[in-house]
């Protein structure tokens, strides 16, 4: 108690003795600049019968300027609220379009003056895209007719997408429901100039509320009023003549769904009470079916604040849940509800029944099937068959039922029942096609069903499709990837029956490209895109995915790169970066397997460590950091000792090739592994510097459950205390830089965790640099931020890692 207390005091000294340093933005050195500024290939969106190939461009970063619009952060988002949509969205500014197998790439034609296009939508027959363009003043609706190439305006700039996306295509291709401003809506409260009317007052009446330390919640009157504002809508119809017609009146609507046959649609919305505890997806909401006129059918739903939930990652709410339509009904409601109370404590044979409810949707449900876990979704196959999935996190067990939706009498059958995390035992996932009503169903013929799977084996990734008989359960492989120089990923079925696949395929330095495949036929491989490799000079970079084990015997592995130019037979000792994000398991085979492939593209993206090759770093990219905890034990119970096996393993395994110099070994992370770092720092002497992007630092300040750790705080204060690097700060001997943006909404990791531990930091004197990246979130975004962050990292690692000497150590105390 009186280190934690002298930990307290050192760090309130320490509050005013922090040395800023006024500095523009920076850039890194050319090398790593040339590869930022390289060009990004084109979003593909392409239709289920692999006709058209939609192309849709965008810049690689926002600007700073872009991020300092004016944004209001209530009830968990993030709105520009002159705008009306998400103030963080991301926004194409391109349009072209080719046939699947011809060359030619046409521009579309109409697009308006500088694009800020999002939200697109295909209609039901896939002939049509809407979307949206963001002017200065608002949202319009735009539709683009895929056979003339062109598009048009629907609407001006009244659509409210402050809720996500405004639009829903009605069945028949006909036109839209789309969420518009009301004209009645009041002017917002300007909350830093308006006079509080009293104090701000929270009650607890004894019921426990053990929630995660959400950001951006509401938390005050004018929150409320201004939130309430900014999510009203009315809802219109609109033709593809830009008519519109009023169909719902103003409420705050947060999501619309047409029934498979297009003569129902199923609306949900938000109602008060408010809460400052929870984001709004917890708020009072009411969910209501609709006919084509806009008349009310029935309500269906009608769920209270949800504030106070059972303890676990398990819980859910009681009453309905998971609502959404039978794909393969006209209009058919399915809904799950909680056996055990939504409480994962409650020990009972079922945790979840699922019902379907038809039309006119009045009373109760009929019971389809139960399911030993917590219900996640069902596919749809014929009317008597179909496949239920279900899981738990605390087993990491998931189920896969085949069932009767005709005959609730007919007991489902376990398919599968397997550990999620057991990648080489991951039979894959069902395939599906469209069916008359245009919706997603399970792709049959006969009794026979077919598997997309990514294939991961002890000798490699060979991703697969497999067809299962599901009467005699015989499975027969039709196709395995071959490549061992090559990744192919198998992304969806265009026509089973003749055997056409959609697949991707890249190589180390061939940028991914798609194809489609006939798996029926050998070596029929037809090229869709042709998108060229943007970062040449990597090209010669040398990578491999190298095994090693872990004290204990397990099995880790990570991703090895060279520098540039590197020469393998003269074995020059390198600094290094090894850069990791530790995942909890709860058996050790399955946190042993490898899921890393060496084939995948060179793609150094803005968090990536991967830059560093061009200056001379060997760099170990996504090295294994498993934390396993196996039976009664849980992960967290010897995190520290496992992370700093794991660490040692990947220097260990490197350093036996003859690449590196140990003493000059770099850690990085971002999120958790930046919680990471800041462990492996303290507890260890393993590293010569590191650095800690956008971490949580003090779990008390997480105190009911934080990444993968159920356990509250006052359930076990130790393994809270153990794994806070901020507890441990007096043992901090390596330099340590941090990096936070200021405006991070992601639970756990808001600025204020930095903050405070580069303040325990410098107040016990331990070398460490805290940057702050204005308006950024708990991803960066702005191309300012990240050209800065990348000066920063590597002005760090030349200065205490490539040319570290004894005066660069950090001078903290020792382990």
């Amino acid at each position: 108690m009186k280190k934690v207390l002298s930990l307290f005091l050192l760090f309130f000294i320490s509050w005013n003795l922090q040395a800023q340093e006024n500095l523009d933005y920076q850039k890194p050195p050319k090398e790593i600049l040339d590869l930022v500024d390289a060009p990004l290939a084109p979003s593909v969106l392409i239709d289920k019968k692999g006709e058209n190939v939609i192309l849709i461009y965008r810049d690689p970063y926002k600007s700073i300027a872009e991020l300092s619009e004016e944004e209001l952060r209530l009830g968990g988002l993030r709105i520009n609220p002159k705008t009306n949509i998400g103030s963080r969205t991301r926004y194409y500014n391109n349009i072209q379009i080719k046939k699947a197998l011809k060359d030619n790439i046409k521009q579309v034609e109409g697009l308006p003056e500088n694009p800020r296009l999002a939200n697109f939508n295909w209609s039901p027959d896939q002939k049509m895209i809407a979307f949206t363009h963001t002017t200065s003043t608002g949202v319009e609706i735009w539709l683009l007719n895929i056979s003339e190439n062109k598009v048009s305006r629907l609407m001006e700039a009244t659509a409210n997408a402050n809720m996500g996306n405004p639009i829903e295509w009605k069945k028949d291709n006909s036109g839209l429901l789309v969420k518009v401003l009301p004209e009645d809506r009041k002017e917002l409260i300007d909350t830093d100039e308006s006079i509080p009317s009293g104090p701000v007052i929270s009650v607890s009446d004894g019921e426990k509320a053990q929630n995660r330390t959400y950001q951006d919640l509401l938390s005050n009157p004018n929150d409320e009023f201004n939130f309430q504002q900014l999510a009203l809508s009315k809802i219109v119809s609109l033709d593809l003549n830009g008519n519109q017609k009023e169909f719902l009146p103003t409420a705050m609507y947060s999501g619309i769904s047409f029934s498979p046959n297009g003569q129902y649609v199923m609306v949900s919305k938000i109602k008060t009470p408010f809460s400052y505890l929870v984001p709004y997806y917890r708020f009072p909401s009411e969910t209501n079916i609709y006919n084509m006129d806009g008349e009310l059918v029935s309500q269906v739903n009608d769920v209270p604040l949800q504030e106070v939930l059972p303890k676990g990652f398990m819980s859910v709410r009681t009453g309905r849940r998971s609502m959404t339509w039978r794909n393969d009904k006209p209009a058919t409601l399915i809904y799950a509800m909680a056996l055990d109370e939504g409480d994962p404590e409650n020990e009972v044979e079922y945790r979840d029944e699922v019902y379907q409810l038809e039309a006119p949707f009045k009373g109760d449900g009929e019971s389809l099937l139960k399911t030993i876990n917590r219900y996640r979704y069902i596919q749809w196959g014929s009317d008597d068959l179909a496949i239920a999935h279900d899981y738990w996190w605390n087993t990491r067990n998931m189920k896969a039922y085949i069932f009767n939706p005709s005959n609730n009498e007919q007991e489902p059958e376990v398919l599968f029942d397997r550990n999620y995390q057991d990648s080489y035992s991951d039979p894959g996932s069902f395939v599906t096609t469209k069916n008359d009503f245009n919706e997603y169903v399970i792709e049959m013929d006969g009794n026979k069903v077919f598997l997309m799977g990514d294939g991961y084996t002890p000798e490699g990734q060979f991703p697969f499709i497999d067809e299962i008989n599901l009467k005699t359960k015989k499975t027969t492989r039709l196709y395995e990837s071959k490549y061992t120089d090559k990744l192919e990923n198998l992304y969806s079925s265009i026509d089973m029956k003749k055997g056409n696949v959609l697949v991707r395929i890249e190589a180390q330095t061939e940028y991914p490209n798609y194809y489609f495949r006939n798996i029926r036929k050998k070596n029929d491989l037809k090229q869709i895109t042709s998108f060229d490799n943007p970062f040449k000079s990597m090209q010669d970079v040398h990578k491999e995915v190298i095994s090693y084990k872990r004290e204990d015997g397990l099995s880790l592995d990570g991703t090895l790169y060279l520098p540039v130019g590197y020469d393998k037979t003269k074995k020059e000792k390198m600094p290094m970066i090894l850069w990791a994000y530790p995942r909890e398991y709860k058996d050790k085979s399955s946190a042993g397997q490898n899921t890393s492939n060496p084939n995948e593209f060179i793609y150094p993206y803005y968090g990536s460590p991967i830059y560093w090759v061009t200056q001379g770093y060997v760099v170990l990219d996504g090295a294994a950091f498993p934390i396993v905890g196996e039976g009664e034990e849980e992960p967290n119970d010897t995190f520290r000792k496992q992370l700093v096996s794991n660490a040692k393993a990947a220097i260990d395994a490197v350093d036996e090739l003859g690449y590196i110099d140990r003493e000059r070994v770099a850690v990085g992370g971002h999120s958790y592994g930046a919680f990471m770092v800041a462990n492996l720092l303290s507890h260890s002497n393993l590293f010569a510097a590191g650095i800690a992007r956008s971490g949580a630092y003090n779990r008390t300040l997480t105190p009911f459950g934080f990444q993968s750790e159920e356990r509250s705080y006052w359930d076990s204060p130790e393994t809270y205390y153990n794994m806070s690097p901020f507890m441990h700060a007096d043992k901090m001997d390596t330099p340590l830089l941090l990096i936070h943006g200021q405006a991070d909404n992601n639970s756990g990791t808001y600025p204020l965790q930095s903050e405070r531990y580069f303040n325990a930091l410098k107040g016990l004197g331990a070398t460490a640099r805290l940057v702050m990246l204005p308006k950024e979130s708990h991803g960066y975004s702005a191309k300012e931020s990240i050209l800065h962050m990348l000066w920063e990292q590597h002005e760090w690692l030349e200065k205490y890692v490539k040319n570290k000497t004894e005066d660069s150590k950090g001078e903290g105390n020792s382990k």
